[in-house]
């Protein structure tokens, strides 16, 4: 996966760059929340700038219904790149995404110009890999950069479909999420310790299975856990699995051949030992912290205890490579948020390299403002996940090689 070009290999000056941007930022009454995505693309686009390119930059945003909608456009996108990069960055106001505004804003670009084509997702077979639209993306220029690593677990026409057309290469955000998370996974510093948590237990299967080859210790929290404490005989109360709401048999099995398998493997596999416990799905119930790993009768684990929050800290203090994806608890209710902030601050104290996957667990460093003390915080949830599951990413794979 490492052996693709890079940006720095392209020639690039006086010649028209496709960028596919990871540009799908927060919004909230048509104003931006959060622009980290839009940042980290900025090492990529200034280079770019900087070496004459005539740069033509393209994301998606938000789920629009495979049709032009306003709510969805790039226009605040446009403006905020302006803002930043402190010349006009013009939007081809196309609701085909590939028209006649399009074509002549390319047109007209000189040396070190810079524009933002509409969400790429207005376009029906953008998410299908349409070819005939990945042509006609193409069409726009002559080399193709994806620094999207966000969408590069997807084909998608912008991300691979382009790719097929184009000389291509990886920006400069992508080479680093792939390189850090490429290190940790193939030539970690040792202790090794990798930190899963979230509600679904069917998306972290692979992933364990995965990081049973690599990892000295896996820490395991969230809803997840309460499949592994079913496995082995722990009282889990009217905690669920949140996707399908019962216990799938199935789930327990694969969880109990997971247990086995860290055995034979001898990887230390921990489990929580205490819950903060309530009746309902609410921060407005009674709650307390159970005494062991066992959930009484009626009651739910919303998010890990204490002695357990003590446990973690014991076995992470020693780590010198860290690889954390997913929340302990119920990371949306503060009061359930305690464990998740716990494991964040952790992080943020330890001398190793430390890796934390997109989602709520990075959300959570960052609303902490642990950031700067963490080696990496990966820019794609779904991406990393896939990443450290040892999948190809079909959007890196579709690169030009080396």
């Amino acid at each position: 996966m490492l052996n693709k070009k890079r940006v720095y290999d392209l020639e690039v000056a006086d010649k028209k760059v496709l960028v596919r941007c990871d540009f799908n930022v927060p919004m909230k009454d048509g104003a931006i929340t959060d622009d980290r995505r839009i940042i980290s693309a900025l090492e990529t686009i200034t280079y770019l700038i900087d070496h004459d390119a005539k740069v033509i930059l393209m994301s998606h945003l938000g789920r629009p219904d495979k049709k032009y909608d306003p709510e969805f456009s790039m226009k605040p996108i446009a403006k905020r790149l302006s803002e930043l990069l402190k010349k006009e960055v013009p939007l081809a106001e196309d609701e085909n995404v590939v028209g006649e505004h399009a074509k002549e804003l390319v047109s007209n670009m000189k040396k070190g110009d810079v524009i933002l084509l509409e969400n790429v997702r207005f376009v029906k077979g953008e998410t299908k890999n349409d070819l005939e639209f990945a042509k006609a993306l193409a069409s726009l220029a002559d080399l193709y950069v994806n620094d999207a690593f966000g969408t590069a677990h997807r084909a998608h026409s912008s991300t691979a479909g382009v790719a097929q057309f184009l000389p291509s290469a990886m920006g400069f955000l992508i080479e680093k999420e792939v390189s850090v998370m490429g290190k940790a996974l193939a030539n970690p510093d040792r202790p090794f310790v990798a930190i899963l948590g979230g509600s679904k237990v069917s998306d972290k299967i692979s992933v364990i299975e995965n990081l049973l080859d690599k990892v000295d210790t896996l820490v395991i929290g969230g809803a997840m856990a309460f499949t592994f404490a079913k496995a082995i005989g722990t009282k889990v109360g009217i905690s669920k699995v949140k996707e399908d709401r019962t216990w799938g048999e199935d789930k327990v099995e694969v969880a109990a051949s997971l247990l086995e398998r860290a055995k034979e493997k001898r990887v230390r596999l921990i489990l929580p030992l205490d819950y903060h416990v309530t009746t309902e799905f609410s921060d407005a119930t009674e709650s307390f912290i159970t005494d062991d790993a066992n959930i009484p009768d009626g009651y739910m684990g919303l998010d890990i205890g204490d002695k357990t929050i003590q446990e973690f800290e014991a076995v992470l203090k020693n780590a010198k490579t860290v690889v954390w994806n997913g929340p302990m608890g119920v990371f949306e209710m503060d009061k359930y948020a305690v464990g998740t902030k716990a494991v964040a601050e952790i992080l943020s104290h330890l001398d190793a390299v430390t890796i934390v996957g997109g989602g709520d667990s990075a959300a959570a460093v960052e609303k902490l403002g642990y950031a700067d003390s963490i080696t990496h915080i990966s820019t794609g949830g779904g991406a990393s996940l896939e990443f450290l599951e040892g999948k190809v990413l079909p959007g890196i794979d579709a690169i030009s090689d080396r």
